[in-house]
């Protein structure tokens, strides 16, 4: 454990095959010596890559973080539906997939580009009747999600790729995508068009928002250095920043508005000093302290 002095600021962690978000959650607590440790947006123990962990005051920053769009590289496997629509569940169903042409692959990922709606994963986190869906279907009962909004910005194929003598077709592709968009139900839903089923068999995160792979550290690295961007430059990534003079600063130390700025909400404040005071939202003439980060020594249990 880190017996430094105890830190604000995000991890930007490279999470491995087989660990859940909570695992690499438990283990920033104890490599950062404080409890006050949480992630912005849960990756499947199957996937890999970029999960974004906040620990003491930036963990108030997870909420616009998980908010932000996300980028995936993935492959698609066609030919086999599964019940989790990715590798780790049985299959229920398998089709050659021989006759499908890469046109129509083209043709049908089209279709799923944009604006779209689509049907969660029956096996996704989501709430019914204040129950996980993925509980209620490990219970045995049937589930059925209501369609969502969400937007693909970016459904690039780069090859593909025929399996088993040509009756499976596996499909590497980059989605770009809105917060709430499930990869697991583009392969379904891709699988479907074409008349053969599919699910995901890989997944990787490459950027969060700002954050990406490049920034990213695996465990093993953490664990012989704690790489954390300090709260202040979070901040400056994240939100479009106004510079305060100190009477500006003060008054947000305390709570109380100032003077409107020119950017739309949030906004990230900062002291003459570089220190991030506050996230700011204009409300007519003034700006509203949306969250006021305190000055002094974080808080967290050793």
């Amino acid at each position: 454990m880190n017996s430094g002095p105890v830190r604000s600021g995000l991890i930007i962690v490279d999470k491995p095959q087989g660990w859940t978000s909570h695992d690499v959650v438990g283990r920033m607590r104890r490599l950062a010596g404080t409890r006050k440790v949480g992630h912005a947006g849960t990756l499947d123990p199957m996937a890999t890559g970029v999960l974004v962990v906040g620990v003491n005051r930036a963990t108030r920053l997870l909420t616009y973080i998980v908010g932000t769009s996300k980028t995936y590289t993935a492959t698609i496997r066609l030919g086999q539906s599964t019940v989790t629509d990715d590798a780790e569940g049985d299959v229920l169903n398998e089709t050659i997939a021989a006759a499908v042409t890469e046109q129509e692959i083209h043709d049908a990922v089209a279709t799923l580009t944009g604006e779209i709606q689509q049907v969660p994963s029956s096996v996704s986190a989501i709430k019914v009747n204040g129950e996980r869906s993925y509980a209620r279907v490990r219970a045995g009962n049937e589930v059925k999600l209501a369609a969502r909004p969400v937007t693909v910005s970016r459904f690039d194929i780069h090859q593909v790729r025929r399996e088993r003598g040509g009756k499976l077709l596996d499909v590497d592709v980059t989605v770009e995508c809105s917060s709430g968009t499930y990869i697991r139900a583009l392969a379904r839903d891709l699988g479907n068009a074409l008349g053969v089923g599919g699910h995901l068999t890989a997944l990787r995160r490459t950027q969060v928002g700002p954050y990406s792979i490049e920034a990213a550290a695996t465990l093993e690295e953490l664990a012989e250095e704690l790489q954390m961007l300090e709260l202040d430059d979070a901040a400056r990534a994240l939100f479009p920043a106004r510079e305060l003079n100190d009477a500006e600063a003060a008054d947000l130390s305390h709570g109380r508005r100032i003077s409107a700025g020119q950017d739309p909400a949030p906004v990230a404040a900062f002291a003459p000093d570089g220190t991030l005071i506050a996230l700011l939202e204009n409300k007519g003439e003034t700006a509203k302290p949306l969250l006021v980060f305190a000055a002094g020594n974080d808080e967290g249990k050793r």
